[in-house]
């Protein structure tokens, strides 16, 4: 008899799929001039998705489809915040996509079902869902790139994400067709009972299988196969060298959406893959991470300082955070993971400021992709700098603003799992790392414009923008209800 699976907890993914084939369809019957239809609808869907998730929240963890879907607190949580940084994306992208003629129903269709394939991954619990997921978010991410089809950098660009990101697909799910052949399981719960049941989590175990092939070797493979295909979709070091070139190559609105919600569904990756399944594989992966994260913060802030492109700066800049973001993982504990989870949030929220502001200095015909660009900006509008310092503030981690307590929070999980030593390196690389950010700062207030052109935008753009700006100085004045949050959501899983 064929079980039916309980379709309640996956409601939010049914709605948002469902919508995206709608405003896919209607998007066929709108002309241009009405094409703020689709935005809207867009815009709606993601506000009902949210409805939906917060209706249906529980602090109950419930497993469907087989067990191949989970809804928890985390999941709840994340998927909120995906909802939140995807609408204010849609919404800044509205002005740039008109003045270039880019204002079609593909950005919103494709972002959608982004949106959909970071849902997935979210709540998956196999890691043939995990894998599914990651690829819809993917192949949508590649179509977006590849949108400005008139453009030469846009199409270099997304041939170059296309190749490597399938590089890393098939490494990641070798991977895991490798763990596959030594548990038999791809259920994320079953694999882990499995390692434990087999003792192959020790260090010293040799079991032999009946090829002669020690099945330590297979899974220690598989384990660092997997954390390669996942850090390269992070844009962790040494899988970074996608991250600058797509960053520059696609249009500003698309790097906007790459840069910002996706974060947060990786993070919801690693947690499934390695510290729900691989959890009693911690010893293990945690030298690996050790050296991704110092490698990251190293090279994203070094690196960084050396750039004259702001997108290309916030490309390496990205592949700082994400190294500081490994720190709370790495750590081990319920502290650490979820402050890599307040880590996560903050970082999406942050770079959606970034590049918005990056989208509001654009105009048609220009692009403000130059440092240089911000020269004299608070001579032109006085309000716009003092929010761009605001975010420059916050990526630095500078107090009171919320990044600073994002770094604080990685680090003191660090500190507790007695590596001392990875938080003062992390320290060091934070202050150095400021370099870059205090630079636009200086540039903003204390050079002079070259050009007084009027910065216009949509006016949702600027108040959206706005509140960005300030809510990241009142989540850093006030940082305990989103750190609650976070550490609620992480209290509730059952780790290994």
């Amino acid at each position: 008899m064929i079980e039916i699976p309980d379709f309640v907890p996956a409601i939010p993914e049914l709605f948002i799929l469902s919508m995206a084939c709608i405003v896919l369809i209607a998007d066929l019957y709108i002309s241009d001039e009405r094409r703020v239809i689709t935005y809207l609808l867009s815009l709606a869907t993601l506000v009902i998705a949210a409805l939906l998730t917060i209706n249906l929240h529980d602090t109950e963890t419930v497993y469907t489809f087989s067990g191949t879907f989970i809804k928890d607190p985390m999941s709840d949580v994340l998927k909120l915040f995906v909802y939140l940084v995807s609408a204010v994306v849609f919404i800044y992208a509205r002005g740039y996509l008109i003045e270039r003629n880019l204002f079609k129903g593909e950005f919103y269709t494709l972002g959608l079902f982004g949106v959909l394939g970071m849902m997935i991954m979210i709540s998956a619990h196999n890691f043939l869902s995990i894998y599914l997921g990651l690829e819809l978010l993917s192949l949508s991410l590649y179509a977006m790139v590849a949108l400005q089809r008139d453009s030469i950098h846009a199409s270099e660009a997304a041939m170059k994400y296309f190749v490597l990101g399938a590089i890393a697909s098939g490494l990641l799910l070798y991977g895991m067709s490798l763990l596959f052949g030594v548990t038999g399981t791809l259920d994320i719960k079953e694999f882990a009972d499995a390692l434990a049941s087999k003792n192959l989590t020790g260090a010293s175990q040799n079991g032999i299988s009946q090829n002669g092939i020690s099945q330590n070797i297979v899974l220690i493979l598989g384990t660092v196969m997997v954390i390669s295909g996942m850090a390269f979709k992070l844009g962790a070091v040494p899988f970074h060298m996608w991250v600058p070139d797509i960053y520059h190559g696609a249009p500003t609105a698309v790097t906007l959406y790459i840069s910002s919600a996706p974060k947060i569904a990786a993070f919801a990756m690693i947690m499934r893959l390695l510290v729900d399944g691989l959890g009693g594989l911690h010893a293990q992966w945690q030298d690996i991470l050790i050296l991704m994260a110092i490698l990251s913060m190293g090279i994203g802030n070094i690196i960084a300082i050396a750039q004259a492109n702001i997108k290309r700066m916030l490309a390496y800049s990205t592949i700082s955070h994400v190294g500081f973001i490994m720190l709370g993982i790495l750590s081990g504990s319920k502290v650490g993971y979820s402050a890599a989870m307040f880590y996560a949030i903050v970082y999406a929220i942050m770079s959606a400021g970034g590049f918005g502001m990056v989208l509001l200095m654009s105009r048609a015909g220009f692009e403000a992709d130059k440092l240089d660009d911000f020269k004299g900006l608070n001579e032109r509008s006085s309000w716009y700098a003092f929010m761009m310092l605001i975010l420059m503030f916050s990526m630095a981690g500078v107090p009171p603003t919320i990044g600073f307590y994002a770094k604080l929070s990685v680090i003191q999980s660090v500190v507790k799992a007695d590596l001392v030593w990875l938080a003062v390196v992390a320290v060091i690389f934070s202050i150095i790392g400021a370099f870059y950010y205090l630079r636009i700062i200086k540039l903003m207030y204390f050079d002079k414009a070259e050009e007084n052109a009027q910065i216009t935008s949509t006016p949702d753009m600027r108040f959206i923008l706005s509140l960005n700006s300030l809510a990241v100085l009142a989540l850093g004045i006030f940082p305990a209800n989103l750190m609650a949050i976070c550490n609620a959501a992480i209290s509730s899983l059952v780790l290994i």
